[in-house]
């Protein structure tokens, strides 16, 4: 597992994610016949042709590229859902509910079923808009807790690889603002012998945590859109 000798990095690598939204259930078409398929996660089939059926992303993804089905894209990345999402995030400040793999799902389904996707380059494009979209409120959310006396942070509605991507900024940011507003910090701070500086301590210490978040966000975005 990734960040395992780092404890600020993050938790998942993206093939780590991508790895655990492959037990995300969609559906598909199969055009061979067969028996149920019994593994440890669970019973899958049996499989007729033309006939839909759910199956785990990993074994639909293994029949596709065995040319033994056709996958059926989630109900929410039709253009008409997307779009209305999109318009949704822009218009408000919460977060709008999506799979926890939204980004996995597409991505898996981009690179291996591309051709069973309707309208496939506007999906694409709508989903990276609403990514960024996401980012941006991330980041306004950050800046939310330069006010002071904030020590956590409630971002409903994030997925995999945006909380995973996030945790290690926001917890860097909100342990040093617990450490500049401890009760040790500041009796150090006015044991010290220049009491000019104590008199600015307060706006010093926002400055400096208001520094770290704005650059965080950037940093996460960058990160998101190369993977």
């Amino acid at each position: 597992m990734a960040g395992t000798s780092d404890p600020h990095a993050s938790a998942f690598s993206a093939a780590e994610l991508e790895f655990l939204a492959e037990d995300e259930m969609i559906e598909i078409v199969p055009n061979l016949r067969m028996d149920a398929l019994n593994f440890i996660s669970g019973d899958f089939g049996p499989f007729r042709p033309q006939i839909p059926t759910q199956a785990p992303l990993w074994l639909a993804v293994a029949l596709k590229k065995r040319g033994k089905c056709t996958i059926r894209a989630p109900e929410w990345m039709s253009v008409d859902k997307l779009t209305q999402v999109l318009e949704a995030e822009r218009d408000s400040d919460k977060f709008q509910p999506l799979p926890f793999h939204y980004v996995e799902i597409s991505r898996l389904l981009f690179d291996h079923a591309q051709g069973d996707i309707p309208d496939t380059y506007m999906v694409r494009s709508l989903i990276e808009d609403i990514k960024d979209v996401r980012f941006h409120k991330i980041g306004k959310g950050l800046e939310s807790i330069s006010g002071g006396g904030t020590f956590a942070l409630k971002l409903k509605n994030l997925s995999a690889m945006e909380a995973n991507i996030v945790r290690p900024f926001v917890t860097r940011a909100l342990e040093t603002f617990y450490k500049l507003s401890s009760s040790d910090m500041i009796q150090e701070t006015d044991n010290a012998p220049n009491r000019q500086q104590t008199a600015n301590r307060g706006p010093r210490v926002s400055y400096m945590f208001m520094l770290y978040i704005v650059k965080s966000p950037t940093d996460a975005q960058r990160q998101l859109k190369d993977r």
